[in-house]
């Protein structure tokens, strides 16, 4: 099993790292368009890193499975990726995989209100 709670730390301190050159690094060099899609990439990362230490925490009360985890780190890889690349100099074209991951994200959230709803019924 992965260590889903040691991954979100990971993503946290990336998000960290990746806001503070946005910050610093980008301003002088990126349009403002760059920009914003810096900072959205970097406010997913960060709040679904938080959300993923939560999920984490879960798994290890075996109260929900990987499933959740694995699809909310999907998403914020390939939804923040595809935005960090483009603002790097990716082709537009390459936001259009932008959607995937932001559907894999609200995939994760309702697998988790179906994996905490059917805990629920159980502990009836």
């Amino acid at each position: 099993m992965l260590n889903w709670i040691g991954i979100a730390a990971i993503n946290m301190a990336v998000a960290v790292a990746l806001g503070a050159f946005g910050a610093h690094g980008l301003k002088n060099i990126a349009s403002s368009q760059q920009l914003e899609w810096w900072h959205t990439a970097t406010l997913y990362l960060f709040v679904h890193a938080l959300g993923l230490l939560l999920v984490g925490l879960l798994i290890r009360l075996r109260y929900i499975t990987q499933a959740t985890a694995w699809l909310l780190q999907g998403g914020v890889i390939i939804f923040a990726g595809s935005l960090y690349a483009m603002t790097l100099g990716a082709p537009l074209w390459f936001g259009a995989i932008t959607p995937i991951g932001g559907i894999l994200m609200i995939a994760g959230w309702l697998w988790l209100a179906v994996s905490a709803f059917r805990s629920n019924d159980v502990a009836r």
